[in-house]
This record gives C-alpha cells, structure tokens and sequence, in this order.
C-alpha cells in the first residue's frame, strides 16, 4: 500500500487512512536460534551505537544485530528512500529524525509496528513524542529513542553581576533582554538564529502552532497562523529594537560571544552542555539552565531533534526488530549504555530518570540539571510534521535569513507567510491534496 496522500492514488479509500495505515507487520516469521540465528541490520550514525548493541547480541544470540554506521540523518534517509524504490537493499532497523518520518511513511518506507508493541509502551514516553512516531494515529511507526526539549541556558556570573533575574515568560525574557544591553551594549541574551529551521520550529512548537495537519483527506498546512506569527513577530520586535543579536548560531563569532560573554544566554536544548563544553570550555561552571520561558505561564515546550528506532518495510523480521528496537530504547541496561556511550537524552521517562543521576560535567555547580530537563521533556507539546519538512525548512533558512538582515518586524511576519505558500506549492506540485 502507498502510504500517501496523493490524488488519483487508491481514490476509494480516505487519504487520513493511507497516512495513517501504512504496512502492518507480517505474521509467521521464522524463529531464530543460537544456532541459526536471526541477523539484523541496523543503518544509524549516533556514536558508538555498536557497543549498546553489543550488550543485546550477548543477550539474545538467536537474534543478531549489526549496526552499518551512516554520514548522518539526511544522508542515510536518501540511501533508504533509494533502496526502498529499488525493492532491495534496504536495512531492517533505520535510525529515522521525527521530522522524517511522514516523509518516510508516504514513500512506504516503515513498517507499521502497532499489532507487535506491547500495549503500554506509549505511557512510557511523553504524548508530544509519542504523537511523533504515531503521526496521531493508531500506527506506531517507530520506538522513541532521544529527544531534544528546549531549555534556556544563561551566564548566572553576569545576571549575578547586573542584578538580573531569570525570565520565566517572554515577557520578562524580554525586559531581560533590554535590561542586559542597556548595562553593557556589548552583550546580548541571545541571538535569532535563521540558520536552524529545527530551532524556530521548537519555538513555534511550544507555542502551540501546528505546522502540519491531517486534516480528512488532505494535508493542512498551518504555518501561517497565530501561534507561529506570534512567535515571529515577537522575535522580529526585538532584532527590530536591537536588544537581541541577529547573526546565526554555530559561527566563529557566535562561539567567541559565548567565551567572552557577549553572548549572556542561549535558547538551546538538554543536549546544550555537549555544545558550550565544545565551544567555551573555559566557561565550566559559570551557565545554568533553566526551563524555556513560556507564554503567559502556559505550562508547554517544544523539542529541538531527538530521533527513533524504526523498522524498514524491506524487513523480512518485523517482530525481531521491533523487540530488538523496544529494548534499546526502554530496557534500563541499554538506555544507560546509549547515555554513557552515545551521550544520548532518553525519550524514555523513567528510563531517563534512572539512568540521569549525575549533572553534565560542564555543569557539576548545578546538581538539579536533570531535573530540569525531565520537567522540560515532560511539557512537550505535540507536534505534526509532514512530508516536505526538508522544503519548509530550507524556505525558513532562505526567508528569514533576509529578514533577520532587514531587522524588521513587518519583515519577519512576511517570512512566515513565504514558508506557508512555498510549503504548500510544494505540496501541490508533488501531487498531494492540501487543504484550503
């Protein structure tokens, strides 16, 4: 079945059911041995992935993985859509990005794993991450592996100095913004970042946007609207004021701005210390983190990356890779193995509470760092992605660029309704039905 919403295609059956339905697992496979055991392959580029894997191949030698290191998400998402048009060559298990996986269900790419899971293994993950996997459906197209929930980052050294508080709403993020600059015009508590579509999409996640819908027999795209032009038009009000940086994250002046704190703060997320310890590691123990501001107290976040284990519709073990990927991703041994080894942070929620004792080294003067980011995983609100996430991404980079250039609030708000009209162009012309 053709996993899609395509006009013409499959025209009797709703185009909600074909999204959502996908290719079930089959029944009747053969049952491995010691002996003859099952061996499967497992396409996935977070870092030394192998030696988790090792632990199960110990543990289970009637099922055997093999883990084939990839360059990356875009680039093993490729490899896999080629294989699966070819009919052959494709893995059992892919490590799939969530905002791949719409993309990946309509090229009929994963296996629909609802009919092998157990039962409760949804309230075993936060709602906002479940509905990733599930695209709100009853499908399950893959085990929630990491996940990436926003949190604000801040130098406590230089608030300490300039009497500042932490903002807990935009609001106060805001006056925060313009109290620090006014002190010191050098410094800024932050930067709108137009290199990074996944960073504006956690923002408008957490405000509520729905980018994407299911919506009857058609896609709805809902870039456009309140939530995301809220969130552009307060972040242009501020480049426009001059209180927040405009230049893009991941530069050579970025990283200098987080040594010399010029750069006062930082709307990162859990993974963050990887990234202060890799660019300002003689800022050791002068940040914290604390939860992402919110909109007039609404308890909601969003995410920022984080992927799943899925298993590929080529697979000829669809329960052997689902139990293999259930266990990866829940199972208490492995989950600590892909925090020490991979330096992951767990979709799991009780995985994740078991196996996070200990704060990152980069932030030893806050023991409560966990804590913080279990009550920032644990706000995520859903989130659709469709199956041209790579267009709209590409068309924020190209229209916010300009108007991150232009500092100008009118500028940001006409950025937004440039993405929404190319996401949906893109729609039309690739032969899905979209919603007026």
């Amino acid at each position: 079945m053709r996993a899609a919403f395509r006009t013409g295609a499959l025209a009797s059956v709703a185009a909600a059911a074909l999204i959502l339905t996908g290719c079930a697992a089959g029944s009747g496979e053969t049952q491995g041995s010691a002996d003859d055991p099952i061996e499967l392959t497992y396409w996935a580029w977070a870092p030394n992935l192998d030696k988790v894997v090792d632990i199960w191949n110990e543990e289970h030698p009637e099922i055997q993985v093999t883990v084939n290191k990839q360059d990356g998400g875009d680039p093993a998402i490729t490899k896999l859509l080629t294989a699966i048009k070819a009919g052959s060559g494709a893995p059992d298990l892919i490590q799939a990005e969530y905002q791949k996986i719409p993309t990946l269900v309509a090229s009929d790419a994963l296996a629909d794993l609802g009919g092998t899971i157990d039962g409760d293994l949804a309230g075993q993950f936060p709602e906002g991450v479940w509905q990733s996997v599930t695209l709100g459906g009853d499908a399950v197209y893959a085990i929630p592996q990491d996940t990436g929930p926003m949190m604000f980052y801040y130098r406590e050294d230089i608030f300490s100095d300039l009497g500042l508080t932490v903002p807990t709403t935009w609001q106060e993020y805001a006056e925060t913004a313009r109290a620090l600059h006014a002190a010191d015009p050098s410094k800024f508590l932050g930067t709108f970042s137009a290199n990074d579509a996944g960073w504006f999409a956690g923002l408008s996640q957490q405000a509520e946007a729905e980018w994407w819908s299911i919506d009857g027999e058609a896609w709805g795209v809902g870039i456009d609207e309140e939530p995301t032009q809220r969130v552009a038009e307060y972040w242009g009000g501020l480049v426009e004021e001059g209180v927040i940086d405009n230049k893009p994250m991941y530069t050579p002046e970025w990283n200098a701005g987080l040594n010399d704190g010029t750069q006062a703060g930082w709307l990162g997320a859990v993974w963050g210390p990887g990234v202060l310890s890799g660019n300002a590691a003689d800022t050791a123990g002068l940040w914290k983190a604390a939860p992402l501001p919110t909109w007039d107290g609404e308890d909601s976040n969003g995410n920022w990356g984080g992927s799943s284990t899925a298993v590929t519709t080529q697979s000829k073990h669809v329960e052997a890779a689902t139990e293999f990927a259930t266990w990866l991703n829940t199972d208490p041994e492995a989950v600590q193995a892909l925090v020490d080894t991979s330096g992951i942070y767990p979709a799991a929620t009780d995985a994740a509470a078991s196996a996070l004792t200990e704060a990152p080294e980069f932030f030893s003067n806050q023991p409560d760092f966990y804590e913080v980011a279990a009550e920032a995983a644990a706000a995520v609100a859903p989130f659709q992605y469709g199956p041209n996430v790579n267009v709209a991404f590409s068309a924020y980079n190209d229209e916010f660029a300009k108007a991150a250039e232009a500092k100008s609030k009118a500028a940001f708000l006409e950025a937004v309704g440039a993405m929404q009209q190319i996401t949906v162009d893109d729609l039309e012309s690739s032969g899905f039905t979209v919603a007026e």
